[in-house]
């Protein structure tokens, strides 16, 4: 898949096959998401891969508001993802915790490739940290940043992904200054 194409096939997936995921495609994603870049190079996060079906049910159980589609997911899928950061590792700009920065361009990057690879992935960041640390033995140091199931997708809800045009989000120069191009 080209880049474009990969952004604009990414979706939120909630409702997965549960097929394995395969080796070779599943180390290629990781590979891309440790690629990432991050304040002066500290990698300061980890990801926690789950296969593991009580896991999954007990992570399934520590999605807020836990009889949601996101929380099925995570039983559903094959593998669940679970990215933790050490803040003590990262920096601090302006009271700007950049573990959370660095964190979310690596898990960004696991889910372009997952996308390009033809997995689905929902990022879920709504979630009760404790009982995630305690099910997967997490040091109190590391911050539970968030999670994403991981898989083949059996079916996709179109009418779920509203698509923002540029002038939704982009000003030229000043605040209230939409952008037309640059002249």
């Amino acid at each position: 898949m080209q880049f474009y194409d990969v952004i604009n096939e990414r979706k939120s997936i909630k409702n997965f096959k549960n097929t394995p995921i395969q080796k070779d495609k599943l180390d290629r994603i990781l590979t891309a998401t440790i690629m990432s870049p991050s304040w002066k190079n500290n990698k300061c996060f980890k990801f926690i891969l789950v296969d593991n079906e009580t896991q999954k049910q007990e992570l399934s159980m520590a999605v807020m508001n836990n009889v949601n589609s996101a929380s099925n997911s995570v039983t559903q899928a094959p593998l669940v993802v679970v990215v933790v950061a050490d803040p003590s590792s990262s920096g601090s700009i302006d009271n700007k915790d950049l573990y959370l920065v660095d964190s979310g361009i690596a898990m960004e990057h696991l889910v372009l490739a997952c996308t390009n690879e033809g997995y689905g992935t929902c990022w879920i960041a709504s979630l009760d940290e404790d009982k995630i640390k305690k099910t997967l033995c997490i040091p109190d140091k590391y911050r539970v940043v968030a999670m994403s199931p991981m898989g083949e997708y059996s079916d996709y809800d179109d009418n779920q992904s509203n698509k923002d045009t540029i002038n939704d989000h982009i000003c030229l120069n000043k605040w209230d200054s939409p952008y037309e191009g640059i002249h």
